[in-house]
C-alpha cells in the first residue's frame, strides 16, 4: 500500500529527480526486519512505475551493531532517463563526479566519500540511552544548479506529561540545538556554500502547554500521582458541566482527547498557531505553508488509515525545509502556474506511524547559474 501510495505520486508528477529521505528504516527491531528493507529496495528499483529511471543512488544505514555510528536513515536518489549531466560531489576529493548506473551502499557509509553522516552526541539527550537521531548529507549538481540534500532525524518527546509542563518544552530546546549544529555544519568553511533543503523526521510537536490550555479552556484538571513515589502519572481534564465529562487523559505516553476532528478538519489548519518550534531558525529556513493535517501519529492498523493513535499529540513531525537561496530556485519559475506543490502521501492509506510528506518543484532552467558560474561547481560536457 505503501508503496503504491509513492508510485501515484511520482505517477502523478513525474519528476526528474527524486530524492527519498527515510528515517527509522528498518523499524524498531531491525535485526528481524532487515530482510523486510531488503525486499523494499528490491521492489522500488525494479518496479513497473520506477522504470524510466535508470540511474539511482541508495544509502541505507543498516550497520545496527555499531552504536556509536548507527542512525536508521535511508536515502534513495532516483534520476529520470531524459536528465543529462548530473554530478554527485565526492567530499574526500572535493570534486563532482557524473552519476552512471545503479548502486547501493549500506552497512558502512563510513567509508563512501559520496555522503557526509553525523549520529547526533550522546550528550544530545541523555535519556535516551541508544538514539539513533542524526543527519546524511548529500551534494548534488544538476544543469549547473548545485543543492546538499540532508536527511534529517531529530528527537522525540519521551514525555507527554514533561513536555506539557513547560512552553516551550525542553524537548523542543533539544531539538533547536540538534537542528542549529546541523546548519552550522553544512554551512562551514569546509566546502562550497550552495543551496540546501534539509528534510525528514523533525520530530516538532506543538506546544504542549499552549495546546492543552486551549482545548481545555474550560476544563477542571484532576492530578493522579504515584502512590510509591508521589510522581505525578496522570492527568485527567474534565467538563466543568455537562456530566464532568473526561475531555482529555494525559500521561507519560498517552494523549487521549475525545474528538480528534479537531486536528483533521480543515486540515488541523486551527492547531498550526501552536507549531512553532521553526520560528527560532526564521532567518535561516524557509518552509512553503502548509496544507495538510498532522503527519504524526497514524494508527498503524492497516484498516484506520485516517485515524490518529491516542499517545501523542498530533503534530507535524515531517517537514521539508530549504536555505533562503533554495527559495529562490523553487519559486523562480518560468511562468506563475502552481507547479510547487507541498503536500502529504496516502490521506486515507495506512502508511506506517507518519504520512509521508512530499514537496514537487520545479528549477526554471539556468536558474543556479549565476552561482555555478562563481564556484565552477560542474563543467556542462
Amino acid at each position: 500500500n505503501s508503496l503504491f501510495s509513492l508510485f501515484q505520486v511520482v505517477h502523478a508528477h513525474k519528476p526528474h529527480f527524486m530524492a527519498l529521505h527515510c528515517q527509522e528504516f528498518g523499524g524498531k527491531n531491525y535485526e528481524a526486519s532487515m530482510s523486510h528493507v531488503d525486499k523494499f529496495v528490491k521492489e522500488l528499483l525494479s518496479s513497473d512505475a520506477m522504470k524510466d529511471y535508470n540511474r539511482a543512488r541508495v544509502y541505507l544505514d543498516e550497520n545496527y551493531k555499531s552504536q556509536e555510528h548507527f542512525t536508521a536513515l535511508g536515502s534513495f536518489y532516483f534520476l529520470h532517463e531524459s536528465l543529462k549531466n548530473i554530478y554527485q560531489f565526492d567530499f574526500k576529493a572535493k570534486k563532482y563526479k557524473k552519476v552512471t548506473g545503479k548502486e547501493i551502499y549500506s552497512d558502512t557509509l563510513e567509508s563512501t566519500p559520496m555522503l557526509e553522516k553525523e549520529k547526533f552526541p550522546q550528550d544530545y539527550f541523555p535519556e535516551c540511552k541508544w538514539s539513533r537521531k542524526g543527519f546524511i548529507r548529500t551534494r548534488w549538481c544538476i544543469t549547473d544548479c548545485a543543492f546538499d540534500l540532508v536527511n534529517i532525524h531529530l528527537f522525540h518527546d519521551a514525555s507527554n506529561l514533561i513536555a506539557w509542563e513547560s512552553s516551550p518544552s525542553v524537548y523542543s530546546g533539544i531539538r533547536h540545538k540538534a537542528l542549529g549544529y546541523v546548519l552550522d555544519r553544512i554551512i562551514d568553511q569546509r566546502f562550497e556554500k550552495v543551496s540546501y533543503f534539509v528534510f525528514g523526521d523533525f520530530n516538532f510537536r506543538l506546544d504542549a502547554k499552549a495546546v492543552v490550555e486551549t482545548l481545555c479552556a474550560k476544563a477542571t484538571m484532576q492530578t493522579i500521582r504515584a502512590a510509591d513515589t508521589n510522581e505525578v502519572v496522570k492527568l485527567i481534564f474534565r467538563e466543568s458541566d455537562n456530566d464532568r465529562k473526561v475531555m482529555l487523559q494525559l500521561e507519560k505516553k498517552l494523549f487521549d482527547y475525545f474528538n480528534q476532528d479537531v486536528f483533521r478538519d480543515n486540515n488541523g489548519t486551527a492547531l498550526l498557531e501552536f507549531d512553532r518550534e521553526l520560528s527560532v531558525f526564521k532567518d535561516r529556513l524557509y518552509e512553503l505553508d502548509i496544507s495538510f493535517p498532522p503527519s504524526y501519529p497514524y494508527s498503524e492498523d492497516s484498516s484506520q488509515g485516517r485515524q490518529y493513535m491516542n499517545t501523542r499529540c498530533p503534530a507535524w513531525c515531517d517537514r521539508i525545509l530549504m536555505s533562503h537561496s533554495a527559495k529562490e530556485l523553487i519559486l523562480k519559475s518560468e511562468n506563475d502556474e502552481k507547479i510547487v506543490i507541498y503536500d502529504h502521501i496516502g490521506p486515507n492509506v495506512c502508511m506506517g506511524d507518519h504520512k509521508p510528506v512530499f514537496l514537487s518543484f520545479r528549477i526554471a532552467a539556468g536558474a543556479g547559474k549565476p552561482i555555478a558560474n562563481v564556484h565552477k561547481c560542474c563543467v556542462v560536457q
